[in-house]
């Protein structure tokens, strides 16, 4: 199966776009010197592109681009469950455990959001702390999680 990709800039850094021609595989984050090719002619890419544009132009507040979810069921069940925190909103992982009726897999719900192949549009930093704390994402790089926040305030 062929697939493409491409990068573009956001607020919170370089984003690179992965799509075969039927899905969206990936949204990653990559350092300034990833050499991806910025221009494609894929239209799923190019919808993809210009729905997290306006995302973050304030145009957009849900997505609806076909993404291909590969994991396991658990997995699957926590980033559904993400997909239902209103825009402009925060859980905490305890309550996201919860959402999903597993109220002791608050660690598991954590690892689940880590390994979301799909930032801002799964949105994954909605959730944090249950102190407010805005915790763990992409990694160490909590910067992003509270941009994305402040731009949906």
């Amino acid at each position: 199966m062929s697939f493409e990709s491409i990068v573009m800039e956001s607020p919170i850094g370089k984003l690179k776009l992965t799509a075969d021609h039927h899905h969206l595989l990936s949204v990653q984050f990559v350092d300034e010197e990833d050499k991806v090719s910025m221009k494609t002619e894929n239209p799923l890419l190019m919808s993809a592109q210009r729905q997290i544009h306006q995302f973050f132009i304030g145009e957009r507040r849900e997505f609806d681009i076909p993404l291909k979810i590969e994991g396991t069921a658990f997995q699957k069940e926590v980033w559904n469950a993400l997909q239902g925190i209103p825009y402009g909103e925060t859980w905490s992982y305890q309550q996201l455990a919860e959402a999903i009726q597993r109220p002791k897999a608050v660690r598991a719900v954590g690892q689940a959001n880590k390994v979301n192949r799909f930032p801002i549009i799964i949105p994954c930093h909605r959730v944090i702390g249950k102190n407010k704390s805005l915790t763990g994402y992409a990694g160490k790089q909590v910067d992003k999680k509270e941009t994305l926040l402040l731009l949906e305030k």
